[in-house]
């Protein structure tokens, strides 16, 4: 680990922090900061259906502000539920981090290892046949290093009755011709950036425990921390069902299908509820232990702005949270070290990994356990991991992308500046608009921007 995180993440283990107070953001430049982002979710023919950000200054909340609906009516375009401050997203793979504080707190109990070859918990032997010598651990797949992919899928619903044995047993009823495992370098050296690992991770927590992925995440997690939402929608109240936000593409459809129309219709992706009640992820006869892909710990749990901050603040705060002792000191920083980082140029055909994701360049450079790290790259247009236009933020967190939302949670430990958005849906393809700076979208570098300038720098 280079020296830099090393300074940063040795805040955690002191034992008090002193640092300015969090100066108030002025109202003129509060209400800049809200004319800035409600003209990024008004662009036309770029609009979004909705916004939620919260920005942290020295580790205090400075700017909390949501724009648009979280629910659009169908039959009334321009009307519908105002996003407001205790909406919840489906976080995409910001629940991965999420995920990560669960398996960080089993491991204080004892009950994982994360350098433990990974079929000792699941019962079957779990091994990258090209490389059959070499065990796949708990660290290695929080790192995605594990050699697993997502060629050969990463979900299974209850109606397929699957054991995660069928899929990674050569000859098994779903193993297929194996493409769930990359034949580039063994485990531990090389990084490919994927979701399966996290069912995968799901599983072995429901193994060591006896309990559901979602519960068990509430249990050791959420409940503790006094965060309303989670990983399973059946078993919210009606409260919080009504605090969840539909995310949105603007569509036409054409022989069934539907493409990307920024002119068109607001369409719900999920989360729906007013049309339909969630719908159970198991079956009453689900077997735990069995298919924790099932519960989504890669990309589905749902939090607010709000609750993400609570989650920030825990992290910088070295583990507490209101007083509480949610994670050691010890297991934050395990949680927060770099675990690997592209060359020294990011150029030499990633002989180390993956950068890129999708069409972002040079995207990933750098990781923790469940956690990126991003290093201030910035390769010109559609390229880099840079947050913010003028630099200097050099940062830690998650990043989420599926059915329309888009989100950053991002923070620096050592500064305690950091900032979350979530973005409830675009109206047109973000593809088609990539940042100007960096691999991000464009609409993503302008929210995170203007955050980072008027709420945490406090400029004008």
């Amino acid at each position: 680990m280079t020296n830099g995180w090393n300074a940063t993440l040795a805040v955690l283990g002191s034992a008090m922090w002193i640092s300015a107070a969090a100066a108030p953001l002025a109202p003129a430049l509060r209400a800049q900061l809200d004319a800035e982002l409600q003209a990024v979710v008004d662009a036309p023919g770029r609009e979004l259906a909705s916004l939620s950000v919260l920005a942290l200054r020295n580790g205090r909340e400075v700017y909390h502000r949501q724009f648009g609906r979280m629910w659009i009516d169908p039959s009334k375009p321009d009307q519908g539920q105002p996003a407001h401050e205790r909406t919840m997203y489906r976080i995409a793979s910001i629940s991965k981090l999420i995920t990560t504080l669960g398996v960080m707190k089993l491991r204080e109990e004892g009950k994982l290892d994360l350098d433990r070859d990974v079929g000792d918990y699941l019962g079957y032997r779990f091994r990258n046949p090209h490389f059959p010598e070499v065990p796949v651990t708990l660290r290695m797949m929080m790192s995605h290093t594990s050699s697993l992919r997502d060629d050969g899928g990463y979900y299974w619903d209850a109606k397929s009755n699957t054991h995660l044995r069928d899929v990674f047993t050569p000859g098994g009823r779903l193993y297929g011709e194996g493409k769930m495992w990359a034949a580039v370098a063994p485990p531990g050296k090389y990084f490919q950036y994927a979701n399966l690992p996290w069912g995968v991770i799901g599983t072995i927590m429901e193994r060591v425990t006896g309990e559901r992925f979602d519960r068990l995440m509430r249990r050791l997690i959420l409940d503790p921390m006094g965060l309303p939402g989670g990983f399973h929608p059946a078993d919210f109240s009606a409260a919080e069902l009504a605090d969840v936000a539909t995310l949105y593409r603007k569509r036409k459809t054409i022989d069934g299908k539907e493409t990307w129309d920024s002119a068109g219709p607001w369409i719900a992706q999920v989360d729906d509820y007013r049309a339909a009640p969630p719908v159970p992820r198991a079956l009453p006869d689900y077997e735990i232990g069995t298919n924790g892909t099932l519960f989504g710990p890669q990309g589905n749990c749902r939090l607010s702005a709000a609750g993400l901050a609570k989650v920030m603040r825990m992290l910088m705060e070295g583990g507490r949270s209101d007083g509480k002792v949610i994670l050691k000191k010890a297991s934050v920083r395990e949680m927060l070290k770099q675990h690997w980082h592209v060359d020294a140029s990011g150029r030499k055909g990633n002989s180390d990994g993956e950068t890129g994701f999708g069409k972002h360049k040079h995207y990933m450079n750098a990781w923790a356990l469940g956690v990126q790290l991003f290093l201030d790259k910035s390769l010109g247009e559609g390229a880099g991991d840079r947050l913010v236009e003028p630099g200097g933020f050099k940062a830690m967190g998650h990043l989420g992308d599926a059915w329309g939302l888009t989100a950053a949670f991002a923070f620096d430990p050592k500064s305690r500046h950091g900032f979350i958005f979530l973005v409830g849906g675009p109206a047109a393809d973000p593809d088609t608009h990539p940042g100007a700076y960096s691999g991000f979208y464009r609409h993503e570098e302008r929210i995170m921007t203007a955050l980072w300038t008027r709420a945490i720098l406090q400029r004008r």
